[in-house]
C-alpha cells in the first residue's frame, strides 16, 4: 500500500478508536487492583523493619557495565536506553495484534514536593533508569527510586538550590552502585543507589554567572560526562569528564575556545569568545568501537544579535566527535553556521549502521531545531545528506561540506524578518527514535512560520531580540537515506510549544509518543496510523521507555507529575 505523506487516521478494524476529538479518558482494565491507586504514592520510610520486608533485589543495586553495551531489554541503564541513542527496543511482547489489551498497571504521582520555584507544579522530563527492578528518575533538585513492579516509593532525595534555570531535569547516570545527577545550581552529586544517601558533591559552574545544569550525565567507561546550560547572561559553554569515584576533572572541552585554542580564530575578539555560549544541555551518544562520543552544542550568544560576533563562531551550534578518554576534537559539523535564530543544536545525535548507496557505513543522524535533517558518516564527519524536514528558507543553499549557507536577508531585523521555520525551531530537546527495521527516523516536530526581530542593532549589542509566529504540531517519519518525509501525521489540535513528547519504537513495529491533547499514543510505525491511546490528563512530558520484568513487558511514560506504567492483560492477572 502506497502511503500519502499526510495522515490523520486510525488503522481501521480491530484498533481502538481514535478521532480528531478523542474522548476525555480511555477506559482501562487495571492489572491487579491493589497495584493501582488513585491516591498519591505514599513515601516509604526505610526503617530496619521495612527493609526486611523489601525483596533483596530492591536493596542491593549495581549496574553491570556490560548492560550499557547491549540493547536494552531487561534494563534501561541510561537516558536513551543505550549508547547509540536510537530509543529502539527489540521487545515484541506488546505488538499490533494485542495492543488493545494494553492496560494501566500502576501510576506514581510525585508527592510531598509542592509547586517548584517559578514553574508551578512539578513535571517529569527525565527518562527513568530501570536497573534490577528499580526505576530512578528526577525533577529539578529531586531524585527518586521506586519499585518498577508496583510504583511504590523506595527513597527520595531532595536538594535546595540557590539559583539556576527553571526548566526540567533530564535524569540520572549510573556507574556500579552509584547514581549521578546535576542540580539546577550546577552541583554534580553522587548518590547511593541502595538508599539515596549522598556520597559526595562537586561544584562545576557558578549559578551567579547564570549557569544552570539540567542534563542527564552520560557514563562512558570510567568517565561521567556532564554539561552546562546558561543563556540569561552570555557565558561560555563546556563539557566535562569527571571521575566516577573521586569526582575529579579528567578533561574539559570548551565549546567556545579559550585564547590560543583551535577555533579561537573564528571569533572577532576575546571578549566575544568569552561570552559566546554553546551550551551542552543534553547527553550525547557513544560508539565503543571508535571510542568517540558525539555531542550537540547550543547557540552562540548574543542569541539574535550576530553583528557583534562576526565569523563562524566555532564550536557552537555544531555536532562534534570527541575522543572519550581525552576530550580531543576528532571532527565537527555545523548544521547552523553563525546561528542568529536561537537554534540550539543539542538534539540527540542518533547512531546506527546501515547501507548508503549500497555500501555499509557507520552513520549518525540528527533532526535539528533549525529544521534540518543531517546524515553524517560518524567516522569521518562527512555529510551525505542535508535536507530540511520543514521549511528552511533561512538558508540559501548547501556548501561543499554539506553545511547550510545562511541567507543574510533572513537574519533578524529591527522591522522583522519572515521565515518559514516556526519560532523556537522545528523540534527541540525531547528525544527522537530510529527504527533499524523500517529504516525510518521518527521525530515530533512543528511546521509553520515566524517573524524574528532585532532589538539591539549596536555593533557591540547588549540586547538580544525575539520573535513569534504560528505553528502546527506533527509527527514525522524520515527516510535516513534521503532525508525525505516518508509519512507525516498532523495532530488534530493544540500545539507543542517547546515541550514535545519523546518517541519510542519497538521491534514489533510500534511507535509510542504523546500528542498535544494529553494522550499517550501507539502508532503502527510503518503504516502511520494510531492503534491505541490512553488519556493521561496532560501532555506526555518525557521520552517513553520499555523493559521486561518478571516475564512481562512494561511501557513507561511520564506526563506532568505522574509516571504511568502499562502491561498487557493476561489470564490470571
Amino acid at each position: 500500500m502506497k502511503l500519502s505523506k499526510d495522515h490523520d487516521r486510525s488503522c481501521g478494524a480491530g484498533a481502538s478508536a481514535f478521532s480528531k476529538r478523542l474522548p476525555p479518558t480511555t477506559v482501562v482494565t487495571p492489572i491487579g487492583a491493589a497495584r493501582v491507586s488513585k491516591r498519591l504514592s505514599l513515601p516509604l520510610t526505610l526503617t530496619p523493619l521495612t527493609l526486611t520486608l523489601i525483596p533483596p533485589l530492591l536493596i542491593g543495586q549495581s549496574l553491570d557495565p556490560k548492560a550499557l553495551l547491549k540493547p536494552a531489554i531487561d534494563v534501561w541503564p541510561t537516558y536513551n536506553g543505550d549508547y547509540p541513542g536510537r530509543r529502539f527496543s527489540p521487545l515484541t511482547e506488546i505488538n499490533p495484534t494485542n495492543i488493545g489489551g494494553l492496560s494501566l498497571a500502576w501510576f506514581h504521582r510525585i508527592a510531598n514536593v509542592g509547586p517548584q520555584r517559578g514553574v508551578g507544579n512539578p513535571s517529569i522530563s527525565s527518562t527513568p533508569l530501570m536497573v534490577n527492578g528499580i526505576l530512578y528518575f528526577t525533577i529539578p533538585d529531586h531524585a527518586w527510586a521506586i519499585d518498577a513492579r508496583t510504583g511504590e516509593e523506595i527513597w527520595h532525595y531532595s536538594w535546595h538550590d540557590k539559583g539556576g534555570h527553571l526548566v526540567g531535569n533530564r535524569g540520572l547516570g549510573m556507574y556500579g552502585d552509584w547514581l549521578y545527577f546535576m542540580t539546577r545550581d550546577c552541583w554534580f552529586v553522587s548518590l547511593s543507589a541502595k538508599d539515596g544517601k549522598e556520597r559526595w558533591r562537586k561544584k562545576i559552574a557558578d549559578e551567579k554567572m547564570q549557569y544552570f545544569c539540567i542534563m542527564s550525565p552520560l557514563v562512558v567507561k570510567n568517565h561521567v560526562m556532564v554539561g552546562v546550560g546558561g543563556d540569561a547572561i552570555d557565558v561560555p559553554g563546556f563539557l566535562d569528564a569527571r571521575d566516577p569515584e573521586t569526582r575529579d576533572l579528567q578533561w574539559r572541552w570548551n565549546t567556545t575556545p579559550r585564547k590560543g585554542e583551535p577555533g579561537a580564530e573564528t571569533w572577532p575578539n576575546p571578549q566575544a569568545m568569552e561570552h559566546g555560549g554553546g551550551m551542552t544541555w543534553l547527553p550525547g551518544t557513544y560508539d565503543p568501537e571508535l571510542n568517540l562520543i558525539y555531542w550537540g552544542t547550543g547557540n552562540p550568544n548574543p542569541v539574535f544579535a550576530g553583528q557583534g560576533r562576526k565569523g563562524a563562531n566555532l564550536w557552537t551550534a555544531s555536532i562534534v566527535a570527541l575522543n572519550a578518554d581525552t576530550g580531543k576534537l576528532v571532527w565537527r559539523h555545523r548544521p547552523s553556521p553563525h546561528d542568529t535564530h536561537d537554534w540550539d543544536n543539542v538534539e540527540t545525535p542518533v547512531l546506527f549502521d546501515g547501507l548508503f548507496n549500497g555500501q555499509p557505513r557507520k552513520m549518525l543522524a540528527q533532526a535539528a531545531r533549525n529544521g534540518i535533517f543531517t546524515l553524517l558518516d560518524r567516522t569521518s564527519g562527512e555529510s551525505p545528506v542535508t535536507k530540511g524536514y520543514i521549511g528552511v528558507n533561512w538558508m540559501k543553499g548547501i556548501d561543499a561540506k554539506g553545511q547550510p549557507i545562511p541567507d543574510p536577508a533572513k537574519e533578524p531585523k529591527v522591522d522583522g524578518s519572515l521565515i518559514d521555520t516556526p519560532g523556537g525551531g522545528g523540534t527541540n530537546w525531547p528525544p527522537p527514535s530510529f527504527d533499524p527495521e523500517t529504516g525510518l527516523f521518527y521525530v515530533n516536530a512543528k511546521q509553520g512560520y515566524s517573524v524574528t526581530y532585532l532589538t539591539d542593532d549596536d555593533l557591540e549589542p547588549q540586547g538580544y531580540g525575539g520573535g513569534g509566529g504560528l505553528s502546527e504540531p506533527i509527527l514525522l517519519a524520515l527516510d535516513y537515506k534521503t532525508g525525505n518525509v516518508a509519512w507525516k501525521h498532523k495532530y488534530p489540535s493544540g500545539g507543542f510549544g517547546n515541550a514535545f513528547p519523546g518517541v519510542l519504537t519497538t521491534a514489533s513495529k510500534l511507535l509510542f509518543t504523546g500528542d498535544p491533547s494529553g494522550n499517550l499514543l501507539a502508532f503502527d510505525a510503518a503504516a502511520a496510523c494510531v492503534l491505541w491511546h490512553f488519556h493521561t490528563g496532560t501532555m506526555v512530558s518525557n521520552g517513553p521507555s520499555t523493559y521486561m520484568l518478571n516475564g512481562s513487558q512494561y511501557l513507561l511514560a511520564g506526563a506532568g507529575d505522574t509516571l504511568f506504567a502499562f502491561q498487557l492483560v493476561k489470564s490470571g492477572n
